[in-house]
């Protein structure tokens, strides 16, 4: 059992996935799978999780906190884009696990991929809902309080769920619901819907940073640019460095690191993809490092606007932007940017919704889950319509019931863990496998891969305890799944280990 368990995919069965008729379409190129990482990361991380993260732990510093996330990708960006270029399959994080770190690792990054991806998708979901609430209310429509907002909501001081009188977030149901819809239809108008949702919010980006720029009062960033001090580290959940939260939670320019992690949640999901991408040795390490480097640079221009245009102690947690510009008597704005974080974060969802069954895909069709639904292709638009119909029933339960505070936290601990996966996987790979061709090479291995798994285990280990306990919670789940299901089923089983 131990050596199935570790047992290592060939690089050419990868490969051969590809082949028959259970193979995805081919129809995206660089344009299109650098729109998709843009859209995936832009929408959430400027309209969502910048207000909580700049006014309760970091202050101006934020604009530091996405320099450092950034950084953090860009090492974890290079490793993915070497093996998107060597295995253009689908299933991501999952399937170089599989290639290089054995059958169990794989189990593990793809159920947590599926925790990322899911999650991600319901925290965005929770945003749309808050800005479409605001924009039907300049209309003078409301949508009744049982029905505006997530039924639980996390008390970190009694460390407990509790009832917060609405029974559902119906806004963020039936949006999951239509986009779950529009993915089931096919990738490629799925593709074009989400390049048009770029287009309108990057534009309102580029608004939001030019105007903002005429309302910018210095003095909100040197009267005090660091409130919550400069670190943050913690192991655990127990503060090593820096200052805490009533709460006893890190605060501080790391730890706001930790949290908006969440923004760049996305560039990732490009090489989800890569069996869709016309020229996938090409395109996609393309797609993946553009679209992070304009993110990155969007994000820390958007920051540097808001906290220059309020205090940080006033920005608004759930729906910053928008509301900075109503305190400065830019109403009309305000409108416009909630009207464009309807649309971007849309897009955000669509790319979230369009990555978790692709990676099911991938385990179907190893045998680890069910092969008759999770890897079921539909005959005539090529796409997973099973586990996309899955993954959305579960988004919308998601989504329904739990506050945006504690899905954001969930999946900034499981995009960090599918990161050091990666990593680390990139010079196993290197050793085992030397002479496959990559037409795409992460440069100064091991150090790059080294350096992006340091920085990713900072990062999780800044986050709140409970975040861990969810994530073990969730792989004590799947690995039950495993041991009574996958390990049985597996198409490696009785084969003898890859050399």
């Amino acid at each position: 059992m131990t050596r199935q368990i570790f047992a290592r995919k060939p690089l050419q069965d990868l490969l051969d996935d590809m082949a028959g008729d259970n193979r995805l379409r081919r129809c995206l190129g660089p344009a299109t799978l650098t729109s998709l990482g843009i859209g995936a990361v832009i929408g959430a991380g400027i309209f969502v999780a910048t207000g909580e993260a700049a006014r309760n732990v970091a202050g101006p510093a934020l604009m530091l906190s996405y320099v450092v996330a950034g950084i953090t990708c860009v090492f974890a960006a290079l490793c993915y884009a070497e093996f998107a270029s060597l295995a253009p399959v689908a299933g991501s994080a999952y399937t170089y696990a599989y290639a290089t770190l054995g059958e169990l690792f794989a189990w593990i990054i793809g159920w947590d991929l599926i925790l990322e991806y899911a999650v991600g998708a319901a925290t965005v979901a929770n945003g749309w809902s808050s800005y479409f609430q605001e924009v039907i209310a300049g209309f003078g429509w409301r949508v009744p309080a049982a029905l505006g907002g997530a039924a639980l909501r996390y008390d970190a001081a009694a460390g407990e769920f509790v009832r917060t009188g609405s029974y559902v977030n119906l806004p963020a149901v039936l949006v999951v619901a239509a986009v779950t819809a529009v993915l089931v239809k096919g990738i490629r108008e799925s593709a074009r819907f989400n390049l048009a949702m770029v287009g309108v919010k990057v534009s309102a980006v580029l608004f939001v940073i030019i105007v903002g720029a005429f309302y910018v009062d210095p003095a909100n960033w040197t009267r005090d640019f660091a409130p919550y001090g400069w670190t943050g580290v913690g192991f655990f959940g127990t503060p090593l460095f820096g200052q805490t939260s009533a709460a006893g939670t890190p605060v501080g320019m790391l730890a706001g690191a930790a949290i908006i992690f969440f923004a760049f949640l996305g560039f990732d999901s490009v090489s989800t993809h890569a069996e869709e991408a016309r020229r996938p040795q090409r395109d996609v390490p393309l797609g993946i490092i553009v679209s992070l480097l304009v993110c990155t640079v969007l994000y820390v221009g958007v920051v540097v606007v808001l906290t220059g245009m309020v205090p940080y102690d006033t920005i608004d947690a759930n729906a910053g932007v928008s509301q900075a510009f109503a305190q400065r008597g830019l109403g009309h704005a305000r409108f416009l940017i909630a009207a464009a974080g309807v649309a971007g974060i849309t897009s955000v969802l669509l790319v979230m919704l369009l990555s978790a069954p692709r990676v099911m895909l991938a385990m179907a069709r190893d045998g680890l889950i069910s092969p008759r639904f999770f890897g079921a292709v539909h005959p005539r638009f090529r796409t997973p319509w099973k586990s996309t119909l899955a993954v959305g029933g579960f988004v919308v339960l998601l989504a329904g019931f739990l506050p945006i505070d504690s899905l954001l936290h969930m999946t900034n601990i499981g995009t960090l863990f599918a990161f050091v996966i990666v990593c680390a996987a990139v010079p196993v790979m290197r050793r085992i496998e030397p002479q496959a061709a990559r037409p795409f090479r992460c440069p100064w291995v091991p150090v790059v891969p080294l350096l992006g798994i340091a920085c990713c285990l900072m990062l999780m280990f800044s986050l709140p305890v409970a975040n861990w306990w969810r994530l073990l919670v969730w792989l004590a789940i799947g690995l039950v799944i495993y041991l009574a299901y996958g390990h049985r089923h597996s198409r490696l089983r009785g084969r003898p280990p890859a050399a």
